[in-house]
């Protein structure tokens, strides 16, 4: 596997992190989401046990992800890191979309942007991420060093900002 690569923002163009509200977003996001994980009878035995910094470290992972700061390399390991959490877990289709759904609807719960470009590479970034958790997972996980942290941009529709 291979660094995920987007086309980098334009100058002057929000990243991601940015756009939803940074990390006071993302640290709300995975609170309220994390809430529900822990009440969903298909998701909650698999969280059992779970670190209450999880939804913190996730929300370091997210921030990452889409183009803010480095935290979750630095302090948690990287991609390598969050692969090795995933393995032997035997995640399922069915829960992969529950997580995915949740996390849908936190984002509406908790505000995020709902303009369809955020949302189209936020929904990119869960899917992708959902089935590489999926994979590691599974029986024959692909070597946990084999990629670094995925880095998501804007493609091929930035935000739009109307003209001031």
């Amino acid at each position: 596997m291979t660094e995920q690569h987007v086309n980098e923002p334009a100058p002057g163009v929000p990243t991601i992190y940015q756009w939803m509200g940074g990390e006071e977003a993302l640290n709300r996001l995975t609170e309220v989401f994390y809430g529900h994980v822990m009440k969903d009878p298909l998701l909650a035995p698999v969280f059992a046990g779970m670190d209450e910094r999880h939804p913190r470290h996730v929300a370091m992972w997210l921030a990452e992800v889409f183009g803010g700061p480095s935290t979750y390399s630095a302090e948690r390991g990287g991609h390598p890191h969050m692969a090795r959490m995933h393995l032997g877990r035997g995640i399922t289709e069915a829960q992969r979309r529950r997580w995915v759904d949740l996390l849908q609807d936190s984002a509406d719960e908790v505000g995020l942007p709902t303009d369809p470009e955020f949302r189209a590479v936020f929904t990119y970034y869960i899917e992708w991420g959902t089935r590489m958790a999926l994979i590691y997972s599974g029986d024959n996980p692909p070597p946990v060093n084999a990629a670094d942290v995925p880095r998501w941009h804007w493609g091929q529709t930035p935000p739009w900002q109307p003209n001031n």
